[in-house]
Formats: structure tokens, C-alpha cells, sequence
């Protein structure tokens, strides 16, 4: 695979979702390998707990990732670079991420691997304020939603990567509405109303980062 062409017309530029991006069987690596880390590996915040891979994958670091990270790779999406980053965060059922920005640090392409569950990936206008950081309200306008299916891989680009801010709401289930901007690009098809519980989802977000060694990641999907 050496381009991308599964573009989601139904949202701001610029999506791109491929449904059973891994196979059930590479699902069950990921989270066989994210689960035997060793505990010193996982950091722990208030809603998740993450594990950072950064630099260059080597022996004793992110091997066991350097099949996804070159698949991804293949798809041309960091101009002419390779991603080099992996930050894995695990979200438990009624777990999510509040609305906010990767910023400027990161090469302005981000790429997410879901495994073990579903989720919905919601986007919302920011509101700029006078020194030109994006806050969020709870009145902030809902402009898109993505569908995240287990196994899936969805890119953001341009404003849908610099401009909106993304969330994972803290949920227990997703209830399908039929406007998910992806519903046509899912691997399956859902109906109106139907409901998907959550279970422990485990995200790989790959990136190019410029200055790993000096970058504190923070942020996940």
C-alpha cells in the first residue's frame, strides 16, 4: 500500500478512514504487547493511562511496532518522512479525552489505530481568544463525528488536524445517529439507533515528530 484514496467527503478537510487497516490477528499483538509492558512504561492521567514509544525503533524499544509504523509509512502522509513516534493510550469503558489541539510540534498529520473497541472521534469549533489559544465550551458547535472501529485507521490533515478540536466522550456506549461522517467508509453497515458498547480500547497514534527527545507528549485519540 503506497497511497491513500479512502478521503470522508462528509466532514472539513481532510479525512481519510480505512476500515480493517490490521487484521484480528495484529489486534491481538498490539494488545497482548501494550498489556505485558511493564508497569514502569505506563504513565497515569486522570481519565486514561498512556505509554510513550518515541525515536528511532530499535531492539530493546518499539520493535515489536515498526510493522504498523511502516505500513503507515507507505501511505506517503508525513512529506517524504517516516513516523517515528507512537503514544499508546488505553481507554476504559466510560473514559474519553476533553476537546483540545496537538499543536505545533508535531509534523501536521496525525494517524490512529484502534483496537479492542469502538469509539466516536467528535469535532468542534474553538473559540480564539485575544493571544490566539482555542478553548472549549460546552455550547461549542459539533461540526463532525467519526465512527472508530476496531481495527480501523483514520488520518487528519489540514484544518481537521490545526483548526478543530477532537474528542472522545466519556461514555459507557455510542449510539449510532446516521450522521457519522464516515458511516459509508465503516466496514460493516449500521442502523440508525443502534447501539455499541464500549469495551478497553487501546489506540496507536503514529506520528512524525520532529525533536522526539525534547517533546513531552500529553494528548492521544
Amino acid at each position: 500500500m503506497d497511497s491513500i484514496n479512502n478521503l470522508i467527503t462528509k466532514a472539513p478537510p481532510t479525512v481519510y478512514y480505512i476500515p480493517n487497516f490490521i487484521t484480528e490477528e495484529e489486534e491481538k499483538r498490539i494488545i497482548d504487547q501494550v498489556n505485558g509492558a511493564p508497569k514502569p512504561k505506563w504513565t497515569q492521567l486522570s481519565h486514561r493511562r498512556l505509554q510513550n514509544w518515541g525515536g528511532i525503533p530499535h531492539p530493546r524499544g518499539m520493535i515489536w511496532l515498526t510493522v504498523f509504523t511502516e505500513r503507515v509509512g507507505k501511505l506517503n502522509l508525513f512529506g517524504g518522512k517516516q513516523p517515528n513516534h507512537v503514544l499508546v493510550n488505553e481507554y476504559l469503558p466510560g473514559q474519553g479525552i476533553m476537546p483540545h489541539l496537538d499543536g505545533p510540534l508535531f509534523y501536521p498529520t496525525v494517524t490512529t489505530i484502534s483496537c479492542g473497541s469502538n469509539a466516536k472521534l467528535e469535532f468542534f469549533e474553538p473559540r480564539a481568544d485575544n493571544d490566539n489559544s482555542s478553548h472549549f465550551e460546552e455550547s461549542a458547535q459539533q461540526i463532525a463525528s467519526l465512527l472508530l472501529e476496531r481495527r480501523s485507521l483514520v488520518v487528519l490533515q489540514d484544518d481537521m488536524y490545526t483548526k478543530y478540536l477532537h474528542s472522545i466522550a466519556e461514555v459507557h456506549s455510542d449510539t449510532i445517529q446516521g450522521t457519522e461522517a464516515n458511516l459509508q467508509q465503516c466496514g460493516i453497515h449500521y442502523e440508525v439507533g443502534t447501539v455499541l458498547q464500549r469495551g478497553t480500547r487501546i489506540s496507536l497514534t503514529i506520528r512524525h515528530v520532529p525533536h522526539t527527545s525534547k517533546l513531552q507528549i500529553r494528548l492521544g485519540r
